[in-house]
This record gives structure tokens, C-alpha cells and sequence, in this order.
């Protein structure tokens, strides 16, 4: 063999010998097809896919086992995108909301309670404190009075119908009065 035919010939990079039959392409390298082994468990990979972790074949098995997580909902390995949220990993079709509407959230925001995790309308339809006056709930700011909570618009004089705003104001069956109306 000349040197200009020794040059064209194809190295196998576990052995680096000569490879005079079948060859495998992976990776910018080529193997014998019996040389072709997984980094961690030694066996031969076989299938037309398979994994990479740092630039070196990994097998199906081995990748599952050491490289993915598991879902905090359906428990089976994440091998596509993973979802961060709340201490957990989960598959972006698990991570939905625990409410009624059971919508994903991978792209919304969410509330978490009891390690759950809820969109804003169910948190609030299920957990939110109810307004005295309108039964919605409350989210923001709320005046607190007559040992009930209330929407700062809710709060209003039962006789003028004005928003109560004073520290101080009457109470007439159960009803708040501003001070202008108990004159």
C-alpha cells in the first residue's frame, strides 16, 4: 500500500484501525459498527438515533437514566423541553392548572397554594378573599370594617351611596353610614 492510499483510508476512533467493511458516521468520527458504544454502559448502539452528552455517544437507557428528569405530575422521564416551576421539573403539557379550568401554564403567570399550582382566575374563585358588599373577590387593597372586608368601591354609605373614606362612620342595620348622613 502507498502512502497516498494509507492516507485515504478510514480509522476507526476506539481502535484506530483501519476500517475495511462496514462504517459508522457520528459525531465528525468513524467507528467500526462493533466499536460504536455507549460512554457509560459499554454496549454497542445500534439504533439509528441516539444521545449526546459531552461530544460522546450515550444509549437510550443510560441517557434516560442519568440526564433527564422525571415529571412531578405523570412521573415519566422529560426528554423534551422541561418546565422549572414551584421545586419541580415537569412536561410543558403537565404543568397546568390544579383549578377547574386545568389550562397550561408553561407561558402564564400562576399562584401556587399547597404546592399546587393555579391561573389567576381559579386562585381567585377558589381562594380569594370575598367582598362584604359585591361577593367578588378581593385582589388588591380592601377596607377592612364591621369584622368583614370590602372593595374600597364597595364600601359605601347606605343612605347617599358616597364611598366611605373617613376613619370614622356609623353603623344603621348593619350598614355603614358616612358622618355627612348621621347629622
Amino acid at each position: 500500500m502507498s502512502i497516498q492510499e494509507k492516507d485515504k483510508s478510514i480509522i476507526c476512533h476506539k481502535c484506530n484501525e483501519t476500517i475495511t467493511k462496514r462504517v459508522i458516521t457520528a459525531l465528525g468520527k468513524t467507528w467500526h459498527p462493533e466499536h460504536f458504544l455507549c460512554r457509560h454502559c459499554d454496549k454497542q448502539i445500534e439504533d439509528a438515533t441516539f444521545n449526546i452528552q459531552d461530544g460522546e455517544p450515550v444509549c437510550s437507557d443510560c441517557f434516560v437514566e442519568r440526564y433527564t428528569s422525571t415529571c412531578a405530575a405523570c412521573k415519566k422521564p422529560i426528554l423534551e423541553r422541561t418546565i422549572c416551576a414551584m421545586g419541580e421539573n415537569w412536561h410543558e403539557c403537565c404543568f397546568v392548572c390544579d383549578g377547574a379550568c386545568k389550562k397550561p401554564l408553561s407561558n402564564r403567570p400562576f399562584y401556587e397554594r399547597d404546592g399546587k399550582a393555579y391561573c389567576k382566575q381559579d386562585y381567585e374563585d377558589m381562594f380569594a378573599v370575598r367582598c362584604a358588599k359585591c361577593e367578588k373577590p378581593i385582589t388588591d387593597s380592601a377596607i377592612v370594617a364591621m369584622n368583614a372586608k370590602w372593595h374600597r368601591d364597595c364600601f359605601r354609605c347606605n343612605r347617599c351611596e358616597n364611598p366611605i373614606t373617613s376613619q370614622t362612620f356609623t353603623i344603621d342595620g348593619d350598614k355603614p353610614v358616612c358622618p355627612a348622613c348621621t347629622c
